[in-house]
């Protein structure tokens, strides 16, 4: 891959590979699993499935057109109901943007070169075979709710290639879009009480890069030390771990059956 674009052809993308597209001039990417036969498992927001549109790491209003019939493949768009993984031809997960691949077991100093998140991770890949398996058995068992900051399109297709997850609900997730849109502020407030002891502008930009690049690395999923490895199998049990007190006692309500007397 190129240390600025990691654009590949379409005969070079293979079975279990993580792709990836960009949408809005470049604003945002959304990524997906190739499982092979031209068709992609992507997640994406639930009310966004059931309105035909598909989106990423973005706002609702920032999303793109899903075909509500694939005039190629009779399956695209398959997804079961209530949830956020789909299943689309690679045409449709394109739309009219160019494909990306994503890269895995990339060095450090690769990492920090590619500027921009979510493109690139130190963490290692599994097998294609266990890629696919996962992809597969979440598009008929769900991902969970989407959240653009903990768990989104590239959390999904990170979990597809490692079958690491953050173990911790609060903060952010694994995707490095996420961590770039939280550590760009982040780099450009704590640089901000260095100013006075740089010398101009291009020391603060200097400085407050910097902070940026390491504040990316960080929370790459690679080298973070709050991930966890959890089977697909698991998963079920793994999400409802994340459902908040007063949710799981109100579901509690209607599954305790009265004591007999």
């Amino acid at each position: 891959m190129g240390l600025l674009s990691n654009r590949v052809e379409r005969d070079e993308i293979k079975p279990g590979d993580h792709i990836y597209t960009w949408r809005a001039v470049y604003t945002y990417s959304h990524h997906g699993i190739y499982v092979g036969g031209s068709k992609v498992v992507h997640f994406t927001r639930k009310s966004d499935l059931s309105s035909s549109m598909n989106t990423s790491l973005s706002s609702s209003s920032s999303s793109s057109k899903l075909p509500s019939a694939c005039p190629t493949f009779p399956d695209c768009g398959f997804r079961q109901p209530n949830s956020g993984v789909v299943l689309s031809c690679l045409d449709c997960f394109l739309g009219n943007g160019s494909l990306y691949y994503f890269e895995y077991g990339v060095t450090p100093s690769v990492f920090l070169a590619k500027v921009r998140g979510g493109t690139c991770t130190t963490a290692k890949s599994d097998p294609p075979e266990s890629v696919i398996h996962r992809a597969m058995h979440l598009l008929q068992n769900g991902f969970g709710n989407y959240d653009v900051f903990q768990n989104n399109c590239e959390d999904f297709a990170l979990y597809c290639k490692t079958g690491l997850l953050v173990g911790e609900k609060s903060g952010v997730g694994s995707s490095g879009q996420a961590s770039s849109l939280i550590g760009a502020p982040l780099a450009a407030l704590l640089s901000s009480p260095l100013k006075f002891f740089m010398a101009g502008p291009v020391g603060v930009a200097t400085v407050t890069a910097g902070m940026y690049c390491m504040s990316r690395y960080a929370t790459d999923l690679g080298v973070r030390t709050d991930v966890i490895n959890v089977p697909v199998e698991d998963m079920a049990v793994n999400l409802l771990e994340g459902v908040p007190e007063e949710a799981e006692a109100s579901s509690n309500k209607f599954t305790e059956q009265p004591a007999s007397k």
